[in-house]
């Protein structure tokens, strides 16, 4: 296993990490296993949220007695400072623990963004959880390059949790500015949500880029770890035969997969529409379907809600068929 330094946190992370939401699918027992063949294949990144239902509870148990093995990243989507301090001790109960190496802001918009860092905000927890030693850095993720973008201009960011993957590439340019500012990059959605079946191949093409700090793909088996493990090893340059596949799955995918990049808001009906994406790939491909109902239900304009105006369309760069999709959303959920 590789090991390199998270940015600015100075903290020794494996090059691969294990992403905590299909852990959501097993039990107790299994998430021992996991953990156990995580820990033999010097795997020490491990990442989670208040959000991914037991995912913490699960961690937590199976890793009591060897805390000390492992760097733990979770996040919240609180934004005040009440909730991200509830949050923060909550997820120290579920983890067994009495420090989270990382916690991180979950996906904010930018305007949320402003509420985090005003006075009252979630960020005056975070700090305050610092300095008390209860958290040891503080990071961001997000879905949108706005936000990504905005992030590095905040001192109090030291790493930046962002799509990157075969189809996904919108972020690349702000990874390398992430590099330059010493910010931590964590790669998720290595396999683009389940999108991309050849795993092997999509975690090679993330962790050949040089400002990929840690792939970070969801594991719920062990020989998914062997398998993640041995193919993030593989630093050969992608071969032609693989680089011409590469192609072939931006050319499959790229009629009907959203980058999340945001250039469709605003929607007439206030449906965001990214989202109602990422939530139907946890429906479809993760195998999660109460989970990402129950994110789906929470949202307060739904895929039904289209009045098939067509503006979205007419502003995607990639000129996805938005409305019909929206419908294929629509009769998954049943609304």
């Amino acid at each position: 296993m590789e090991y390199v330094t998270l940015g600015k946190t100075g903290l020794k992370v494996s090059r691969v990490g294990l992403g905590g939401i299909p852990i959501q699918r097993i039990d107790a027992e299994a998430a021992k296993k996991l953990l156990d063949a995580v820990e033999a294949a010097g795997i020490n990144y491990i990442d989670s949220a208040r959000g991914y239902s037991v995912s913490e509870e699960l961690i937590g148990q199976a890793i009591e007695g060897r805390r000390d093995k492992f760097v733990l990243a979770t996040k919240t989507m609180s934004r005040d400072k009440e909730g991200m301090a509830r949050d923060i001790e909550t997820s120290l109960k579920n983890f067994r623990t009495d420090y989270i190496d990382l916690y991180q802001v979950h996906n904010p918009n930018l305007k949320q963004l402003e509420q985090v860092c005003a006075p009252g905000g979630a960020l005056e927890a975070l700090l305050e959880a610092r300095e008390a030693g209860k958290i040891g850095h503080i990071g961001l993720t997000a879905h949108g390059p706005e936000v990504f973008e905005r992030a590095l201009e905040l001192d109090w960011v030291e790493t930046v949790m962002f799509p990157y993957n075969i189809v996904e590439t919108q972020g690349a340019e702000l990874m390398e500015r992430a590099k330059a500012r010493n910010v931590g990059f964590i790669n998720m959605k290595s396999l683009a949500g389940g999108a991309i079946e050849d795993a092997k191949l999509a975690i090679r093409f993330a962790a050949a880029n040089p400002n990929v700090s840690v792939v970070l793909p969801g594991m719920y088996a062990p020989e998914e770890v062997a398998e993640n493990v041995a193919a993030a090893a593989d630093s050969s340059p992608l071969t032609v035969e693989e680089l011409e596949r590469v192609e072939a799955m931006r050319q499959t995918l790229g009629s009907s997969f959203c980058r999340r990049c945001g250039y469709c808001a605003p929607c007439t009906a206030g449906i965001d529409i990214p989202n109602q994406f990422v939530f139907h790939g946890y429906l479809s491909r993760y195998g999660l379907a109460d989970w990402a109902k129950a994110r789906y239900g929470a949202l307060s304009a739904h895929a039904s809600d289209c009045v098939e105006c067509g503006a979205c369309e007419g502003r995607c760069p990639y000129q996805l068929p938005i409305r019909e999709m929206l419908k294929k959303i629509a009769a998954d959920f049943g609304f």
